[in-house]
C-alpha cells in the first residue's frame, strides 16, 4: 500500500506546464478577367409639333405616331394669309426590338445597341498570371486591360497554457 501511495504522490508532485502551440500559413492568389457586356434600353416612339396661325391635317385628318411606332406627317396650312406664323415638327423612332444575341468565346461580335446603351468591353488576359511560393510572400503578375490579381499571405501563431 505505501508503494501504491508513493506511486501516486508523483502525479502530485509533477507541476503542470502542458501547453498548446498552434501555427497556420495561408497564401491565396486570385485572378479575375472581366467579361464583356452590353446593357440596352429600348427608347419608345414620340411626334410631337405645335404652331401659331397654322391648321394642321393629314391624310385622312390623322397624323401623328402610329401603333408600329411610325408616324404620318402632318400637313401645315395657313389659318389667316399675310399674317406670321410659327410650326414645329419633331418625331424620335422606337428603337426596333432584337430578340437574339451571339457571343462567341465571350466577346459580343455585334451587339444590338438601342437608344439608351451602356457597353463593356471584355478584359485582355495578357500576361496575367500569381505565384504560390512555399517559402515566401506569394507574387502576381499585371495582365491587359479589364484585369485584376490579388495575392495574400496570412501568418497565425497561437500559444495556449
Amino acid at each position: 500500500m505505501k508503494r501504491l501511495l508513493l506511486a501516486f504522490s508523483l502525479f502530485f508532485a509533477i507541476p503542470v506546464n502542458a501547453a498548446e502551440i498552434t501555427s497556420k500559413i495561408t497564401d491565396s492568389v486570385q485572378l479575375k478577367v472581366d467579361g464583356a457586356a452590353v446593357q440596352s434600353t429600348r427608347i419608345g416612339a414620340s411626334y410631337s409639333m405645335s404652331g401659331t396661325n397654322v391648321q394642321f391635317s393629314g391624310q385622312n385628318n390623322s397624323f401623328g405616331l402610329s401603333q408600329t411606332g411610325g408616324y404620318s406627317d402632318a400637313t401645315p396650312t395657313i389659318n389667316t394669309s399675310g399674317q406670321a406664323f410659327t410650326f414645329s415638327e419633331s418625331f424620335n423612332a422606337a428603337d426596333t426590338p432584337v430578340t437574339t444575341q451571339t457571343v462567341t468565346n465571350g466577346v459580343i461580335g455585334t451587339p444590338n445597341l438601342y437608344g439608351d446603351s451602356v457597353t463593356q468591353v471584355g478584359g485582355e488576359k495578357g500576361s496575367l498570371a500569381g505565384t504560390l511560393s512555399p517559402t515566401g510572400v506569394p507574387t502576381v503578375t499585371a495582365g491587359g486591360a479589364g484585369t485584376s490579381a490579388t495575392a495574400q499571405r496570412s501568418i497565425e501563431l497561437s500559444v495556449f497554457k
